[in-house]
């Protein structure tokens, strides 16, 4: 398998393929998600609540953004790895090239930022560096004190239209692709069907040309899990059973054995 890049990403959609995409904050769940062959590995800032146990994604500071990258770089990964820019470190384009810089030095490929048609000038700034980006619009977790709340969006039709602005405009500043978050499916489809770059839903549909979890959730590590959220395999259930087992061998003289000492 070959290095994946945003250019390939521009070609799968044009081959229709879809694309998968994971969160991964560490070194080994880094190296089995790329063992996997998925494609995109993003070190999101949702990292805050399911790594660190911040209540959101608002608290998430650059250094604790920049220590996970390195983890990830460490695996040399194929998976194209994408660092998402925490709460106010894009507000201007100065801000956001400087931090932007910071991320490609810990050994990012690119970056995420949350916005459209808002965050257009620190966007432009950020690609003509020469560093890519990827966009987000929808559900933006940064700005949930703003929106009230973790709330579906497009369901008006204001709503559907800025969306639709928001791609587009994204698309037209250099965006290699477009994270859509909690938006109905239906305007999704039309998100996806009008810009010629990818969009990754989660939570927005069948219609994305690509998927996005967060690995805590599909592996059903995480107390509350959305609704958008398949798990493929109960991991809490068999850490919990190994802690337990584990306890007991060691209370009642179990561990270590022979073959376990020196």
């Amino acid at each position: 398998m070959v290095k994946t890049t945003p250019q390939r990403l521009k070609e799968m959609k044009q081959r229709s393929e879809k694309i998968a995409v994971l969160t991964a904050y560490d070194f080994p769940t880094a190296r089995l998600v790329d063992e996997a062959g998925i494609p995109v590995i993003l070190v999101g800032d949702s990292l805050g609540m399911v790594v660190l146990g911040y209540e959101n994604t608002l608290p998430v500071t650059m250094e604790e953004m920049l220590h996970h990258v390195r983890a990830v770089a460490r695996v040399k990964p194929k998976a194209l790895v994408i660092g998402d820019m925490p709460y106010r470190t894009y507000e201007t384009p100065e801000q956001a090239v400087a931090n932007a810089q910071r991320f490609v030095e810990a050994g990012a490929d690119a970056v995420k930022l949350e916005g459209g048609e808002d965050v257009l000038p620190q966007v432009r700034a950020v690609i003509a560096a020469g560093i890519p980006v990827l966009g987000h619009v929808g559900l933006l977790p940064q700005s949930v004190q703003k929106l009230g709340g973790y709330k579906v969006q497009g369901k008006t039709t204001e709503s559907a239209e800025q969306l639709l602005r928001d791609v587009t405009l994204l698309e037209q500043a250099g965006v290699f692709a477009v994270v859509v978050e909690c938006v109905v499916a239906s305007v999704t489809k039309k998100l996806t069907e009008a810009i010629a770059i990818p969009t990754i839903g989660i939570g927005a549909g069948p219609h994305c040309d690509g998927q996005v979890l967060v690995i805590h959730d599909m592996l059903g590590l995480s107390p509350r899990l959305p609704k958008h959220t398949k798990v493929y395999a109960n991991i809490t259930t068999a850490m919990r059973e190994a802690c337990a087992a584990y306890k007991q061998d060691v209370e009642q003289g179990r561990f270590p054995e022979s073959r376990q000492s020196f």
